[in-house]
C-alpha cells in the first residue's frame, strides 16, 4: 500500500476542503493508494504523539462547500524553524526538517502534497532539494504567485470584500460621509483593486503604489458640493504612504515570525483629517471575514482541479513541481520557478488601466 501526505499550511483560505476532498477520491480510484493528513501543517508530523490522520471517502463526504480545512493549519513552527524553549524563558527556532523526513520515510509516506503559499511552498522547495518526495498545491487569496493564473479562495475574498463594499456604498451616501474600507493585501493588491471596481468605490489605495494624502484629499473632495456627496475607500492592508510607512504589529505568538499588517484604514482616516478633510469618516476592518466562510462555485471548481492534478502528478513521480492554471490548462511549474517571482499589480495591468479609465483615484 502507498501513502500520500496530505498538508495544509499557512492562513486559512476558502476552497481548502475542496482540494483535500479532490485528491482522496481521485486517489480512491487507484487500489493501492492511502491518504493521510498532518494535523496543523507539517506540526502533526513533528509533534509527539504524532498527530495524522486517515483521509478516506467517508472523511471528506460533503466537506467541499466547506470553509477552513478539517486537517487544521498554522503559520507557527514548522520543520526549519521549531520553537524550543530556552531556560531564560526564551524560544529559538530549530531545524528538525532532516528528522521530519526521516520519520516521514518511517511512516511509510511516499509522496507529500502541500498546499500553501508563496511561505509554504519555499518550504516545499527547501525539503524537495533534501530528497524529499513533494507536490505543491498553490493556496493564497491574495493570488500573489505569479506561476498560476488564479489561486483557489482569491475569488471567494473578492465576493466577500464586494459585499462590504456595497454595504457601506449605502450608508456612506445616506450619511455624506467617507467610508474606508480596509482589506486584506500585504504585498499585493489584487482584492483591494478588484474588490473597489466591482464595488464602484472612488479611491483605492495599494501596497503597490504608495499614496500622497493630498491626492487622496482631492479625490474625497471632488465627490462633495456643499458638505453634500460620498466617497468610498479601499485600502488594503500593506499599503503605504509615500514616507514609505506600513502599519506593522509586533508578534508575540511563540513560533510566529510573521510580520502583522492592520490599522492602515485608521492611520488614513487620521491622515484626511490632519490634512483638513471635514467630513464624517468611518473606518471598517474586514479581516478575517475574507478568510472563512463558503467558496463559491469558481474557487470549488479550481480547487477540485488543483486536487487531482495534484495526485497525478505523484503518480507520475513528478515531484519539485507545483500545481499551476494557465487558462485553459491545468498544468504544473518547478517548486524553484512558483517562488520566484511575485505577482503583483503593476501600472499596466489592464485591470488598473479599467479602473484609472473610470476614474478612479489611487493617490499616486
Amino acid at each position: 500500500m502507498n501513502r500520500v501526505l496530505v498538508v495544509t499550511g499557512g492562513g486559512d483560505c476558502p476552497g481548502l476542503n475542496a482540494v483535500i476532498r479532490a485528491i482522496v477520491k481521485r486517489a480512491a480510484r487507484e487500489k493501492n493508494w492511502e491518504v493521510v493528513g498532518s494535523i496543523e501543517a507539517f506540526n502533526g508530523i513533528l509533534r509527539e504523539p504524532t498527530e495524522i490522520v486517515v483521509l478516506d471517502e467517508k472523511a471528506v463526504a460533503g466537506i467541499h462547500y466547506q470553509g477552513g480545512t478539517i486537517i487544521q493549519t498554522t503559520n507557527k513552527g514548522g520543520p526549519f524553524a521549531w520553537p524550543v524553549k530556552q531556560n531564560d524563558g526564551t524560544y529559538i527556532g530549530v531545524d528538525r526538517s532532516d528528522e521530519m523526513i526521516r520519520k516521514i520515510q518511517y511512516l511509510g509516506i511516499d509522496a507529500v502534497i502541500n498546499i500553501g503559499g508563496d511561505g509554504s511552498q519555499r518550504i516545499s522547495q527547501a525539503l524537495f532539494e533534501k530528497g524529499l518526495n513533494i507536490i505543491g498545491v498553490p493556496k493564497t487569496i491574495d493570488n500573489d504567485l505569479s506561476a498560476t493564473d488564479a489561486t483557489f479562495g482569491f475569488q471567494t475574498a473578492i465576493q466577500i470584500a464586494t459585499d462590504a463594499v456595497d454595504k457601506l456604498v449605502t450608508t456612506a451616501a445616506s450619511h455624506n460621509r467617507v467610508q474606508i474600507l480596509e482589506v486584506m493585501g500585504r504585498d499585493a493588491g489584487w482584492i483591494a483593486l478588484n474588490a473597489a471596481v466591482a464595488g464602484g468605490a472612488e479611491i483605492c489605495l495599494l501596497p503597490e503604489f504608495p499614496y500622497d494624502i493630498e491626492k487622496v484629499l482631492e479625490g474625497v473632495e471632488r465627490r462633495f458640493d456643499r458638505d453634500r456627496g460620498f466617497v468610498n475607500i479601499v485600502i488594503a492592508e500593506g499599503a503605504r504612504n509615500i514616507k514609505g510607512h506600513q502599519i506593522i504589529k509586533e508578534s508575540h505568538e511563540v513560533g510566529d515570525a510573521h510580520i502583522k499588517l492592520g490599522g492602515v484604514g485608521f492611520r488614513l482616516e487620521q491622515e484626511l483629517k490632519d490634512a483638513g478633510c471635514r467630513h464624517s469618516i468611518r473606518t471598517t476592518v474586514l479581516g478575517h471575514l475574507q478568510r472563512g466562510g463558503v467558496p463559491i462555485a469558481y474557487d470549488r471548481v479550481l480547487a477540485t482541479q488543483y486536487g487531482v492534478k495534484a495526485f497525478e502528478l505523484v503518480l507520475a513521480g513528478e515531484f519539485g513541481r507545483m500545481v499551476s492554471y494557465r487558462h485553459p490548462y491545468i498544468t504544473s511549474v518547478t517548486l524553484k520557478e512558483a517562488i520566484q517571482k511575485p505577482n503583483l499589480v503593476e501600472p499596466d495591468t489592464a485591470l488598473m488601466k479599467t479602473a484609472r479609465g473610470i476614474g478612479m483615484c489611487f493617490g499616486d
